[in-house]
């Protein structure tokens, strides 16, 4: 299962990167390919101990200096409010921004703020993240975001009545929400920032062995980890795997320009139907609007 594989050499030094929830998985394996090419990174992490303990294995494997730990709390949004401002006062440029942290199918409970957690974290903190930045990523540009998705968007649907789920609440139903609104959220922002230099794509990690699925009822006790790590072990990608198609959309030179669009194992793939819904991407933004406080960029 590791079709796809960024290969193209290239030259971060002197670039800036951010990279959400990277303590550990994707994000940890895309933060260690970034800095052995030479890219100065804030790795943004809720936990700050693991967070220090990923960094310090991180320059000791490539003897770059540069990759910072820095506190990000995507449940908060006054944690997510103090990063950004943390962040623009120890750097004026940022080249990338890779929002890859997120949650799954975890039991209902609600952000700080009072939203879904997976719709909460995997969506909307993003989107004030993405947003508090949004000013030194155009001051920088060229210069891109990387939303990280899943092909399970194209099980999900935006529920416009009840988008909070607080009226019904699925573990599956909630996290393929939030996975439609990473999407939506690529196509929308992009037809915002045309003419800007600042580009945005979602893509599909593959279906990778990380902590991401520790709340899957399958996995949820000892002896089942053991039974089902062969099979896990055949048909499930290595972190570094699932990172390839991150580090894709986040350095390939051809992608320049490119901007929108949705990418699974280093290719472009289509979308759901669901994904092309302009009306239903607006409603989304409004809504993102609402909770977060953001105006219109």
């Amino acid at each position: 299962m590791c079709d796809g594989k960024f290969t193209k050499q290239t030259d971060e030094t002197g670039k800036v990167f951010i990279v959400t929830g990277s303590n550990t998985g994707i994000g940890k394996a895309t933060v260690l390919e970034i800095a052995k090419r030479g890219g100065t990174v804030y790795m943004a992490c809720r936990d700050m101990n693991r967070c220090n303990e990923a960094r310090d294995e991180i320059i000791k494997e490539t003897n770059n200096q540069n990759i910072y730990s820095r506190e990000l709390d995507l449940s908060s949004f006054d944690s997510i409010r103090n990063f950004a401002a943390g962040f623009k006062r120890e750097q004026d440029k940022l080249h990338v921004l890779i929002n890859n942290a997120g949650v799954s199918f975890c039991p209902k409970s609600l952000t700080k703020d009072g939203i879904e957690m997976q719709l909460g974290v995997n969506h909307v903190g993003h989107f004030l993240l993405t947003h508090l930045l949004l000013d030194v990523l155009k001051e920088t540009a060229p210069s891109r975001i990387v939303n990280v998705s899943s092909a399970l968007h194209a099980q999900g649907s935006i529920n416009v009545n009840d988008l909070n789920s607080e009226k019904s609440y699925s573990k599956a139903g909630a996290y393929n929400q939030s996975k439609l609104a990473n999407v939506l959220f690529t196509r929308e922002l992009a037809k915002r920032l045309e003419g800007t230099g600042v580009t945005v794509n979602s893509l599909h990690p593959g279906v990778v062995d990380t902590e991401l699925m520790r709340h899957m009822g399958f996995l949820q006790n000892g002896f089942a980890q053991v039974v089902t790590s062969p099979i896990r072990w055949a048909f499930f990608k290595t972190p570094k795997s699932g990172a390839q198609t991150s580090l894709y959309a986040a350095l390939d030179p051809d992608l320049k320009d490119v901007s929108g669009l949705y990418f699974s194992d280093c290719k472009a793939k289509k979308v759901s139907k669901a994904a092309k819904d302009d009306e239903t991407a607006k409603f989304l933004w409004g809504e993102s609007e609402k909770w977060t406080g953001v105006g219109a960029s």
